[in-house]
């Protein structure tokens, strides 16, 4: 009778939430609003006819990473279409990604008439294993598109020293890290290409936007130029010299993602202390792991907080009835990607519409069985606004665990 009560006490059944409060984002305030009314009141909206907001925060941008360049573009898909382009792949090119990841990671690389190439994850991070890299790359194999996953840093050492034996480009997919760091490094900074999304849901947004940053002065000239219409620094408006299109943000954007900037370490900051904290929290609780962050990563940005489930100790509750219960206790939770990328309809069906993809590529036999067993069974997240919460929101959410653990084993 006790354990159907505590059932009865769950918010998912009518009871109290665990966590009663709300995490807002964006976070803005007057003078946010008033560095985009003053660009509409200037009448200066373009880029880069006029107005000279996107080069300050393209230039603000790169700064903060520690990067030499940074260019600005429509969205985080279009900046890693810019960076592989950059990069020199040829269609038909092999190009390594990781199958637990947002499916712009792959498909831009289709997008670029290249071949993605799926290397597993490893089990204590979720971020590519270098390992599984190695174990991937062929005689076609161009680049490598290391995705920090979460805002949790890649094994870069060993990532970087592949990539010199082998001769390969380093991107790396940065959408998650705004402001992470890996030994004192920005993530971003350490490869050829780093390439950041500025979308709605990111630790740094306009609503839309993506950037890219190097220290690469001809792989700067190039993303520039397939930023602007395939124009050229010094070249005339009607002279074209690459097969870009007009992928420039706004004035308003900029004038946006600059006040944004000016919050982007203190924000990063907090998320870093209360993940740790989290982490102290839920190492204690029977069946919840977190995920292991090592010696090298000296700034985790959590956009997502991601821990490992073990429905045994749950009763033997299904991942996704746990998320969704946890959802109901009032902690913004999600129960992740419903199966890897290899998975989708995209590759399974081979929906390429690219004329360089060789018909012997085929997805329906690939298996990552780490990425395979996060999707089904194992990965629950907690997005990143939660985690701009105070000690005891984050005492909360641990505590919303505790509760359902209580009510269903």
């Amino acid at each position: 009778m006790q354990s159907i009560d505590k059932k009865h006490q769950l918010a998912i059944n009518g009871g109290p939430k665990a966590v009663d409060k709300e995490f807002p984002w964006p976070i803005f305030d007057a003078q946010d609003v008033d560095a985009v009314t003053a660009i509409v009141q200037s009448g200066k909206w373009g880029n880069p006819d006029c107005g000279d907001e996107v080069a300050r925060f393209e230039n603000d941008f790169a700064a903060y990473c520690g990067s030499k360049y940074a260019i600005s573009c429509v969205n985080g898909s279009v900046s890693l279409r810019l960076a592989l382009i950059a990069c020199g792949i040829k269609p038909g090119d092999e190009v390594i990604v990781p199958p637990y990841t947002f499916i712009t990671t792959a498909s831009s690389v289709i997008e670029c008439n290249c071949v993605p190439v799926f290397a597993d994850i490893d089990p204590d991070s979720y971020n590519i294993s270098p390992a599984a890299i190695e174990a991937a790359i062929t005689t076609r194999t161009k680049a490598i598109i290391a995705v920090h996953f979460g805002g949790l840093a890649c094994d870069m050492d060993a990532i970087q020293d592949i990539a010199k034996r082998y001769g390969l480009r380093v991107i790396e997919d940065a959408a998650h890290a705004h402001g992470a760091s890996y030994k004192g490094k920005k993530l971003g900074s350490i490869g050829d290409i780093g390439s950041f999304s500025l979308q709605s849901s990111k630790n740094l947004t306009a609503g839309e936007g993506g950037i890219v940053v190097t220290d690469d002065e001809k792989l700067y000239a190039m993303m520039r130029s397939l930023r602007n219409v395939g124009r050229i620094e010094g070249g005339q408006w009607y002279d074209h010299y690459n097969p870009g299109c007009n992928y420039r943000i706004t004035q308003m954007q900029a004038a946006l993602l600059s006040q944004q900037l000016t919050r982007l370490e203190a924000q990063t900051q907090k998320r870093n202390d209360n993940g740790l904290y989290l982490n102290q929290l839920l190492k204690d609780i029977n069946g919840v792991t977190p995920l292991e962050r090592g010696a090298a990563i000296t700034m985790h940005c959590y956009h997502i907080y991601i821990f490992k489930y073990d429905s045994d100790a749950f009763g033997g509750l299904p991942k996704n009835d746990f998320a969704a219960i946890l959802a109901a206790e009032g902690v913004p939770c999600f129960k992740g990607y419903p199966h890897p990328l290899y998975q989708q309809p995209l590759f399974q069906n081979k929906n390429f519409m690219c004329y360089a993809i060789p018909d012997h590529v085929d997805y329906s036999n690939v298996h990552c069985s780490v990425a395979e067993q996060a999707c089904e069974t194992d990965a629950v997240w907690i997005l990143q606004h939660a985690m701009l919460g105070e000690k005891e929101d984050m005492e909360a959410f641990a505590n919303a665990i505790l509760k359902i653990q209580e009510a269903v084993v």
